[in-house]
């Protein structure tokens, strides 16, 4: 029962979140809205209700079967893909250089934040 009641959490946060996109014209997809709103449902709530970590945990599994539709596009769109291989290629490597330097430079300042915190006993 717990799994189906964090599914209604997901699924409500995201129609929110898809709702918000529409009404508003906002650039942003309307999934990317609804976790926004899922954050803010899960600061607010009692932390003992672990209903939506109960049913992230359910479909986690299955998390390959995103996967189809891309992959169904890569088919597809074979032909597209084999003329603008080159463009292609360069837009991921540098996306992953970009965000692989995003994430690490990240992890850094957040371990000096962590550890000049933890020197003024200040850990929560």
């Amino acid at each position: 029962m717990r799994v189906v009641h964090g599914l209604t959490w997901l699924l409500g946060c995201q129609l929110v979140g898809e709702t918000l996109a529409h009404v508003t014209g906002a650039p942003v997809p309307g999934a990317v809205l609804g976790m926004v709103v899922l954050l803010a449902v899960l600061l607010v709530r009692r932390r003992d209700d672990t209903s939506a970590h109960a049913a992230a945990d359910a479909m986690l599994p299955h998390l390959q079967l995103l996967f189809i539709v891309p992959g169904v596009g890569v088919v597809a769109y074979g032909s597209v893909i084999a003329a603008d291989w080159l463009p292609i290629v360069v837009a991921l490597v540098a996306s992953w250089v970009l965000g692989l330097a995003a994430v690490g430079l990240s992890a850094q300042a957040l371990t000096r934040w962590t550890e000049r915190r933890g020197a003024r006993g200040g850990a929560t």
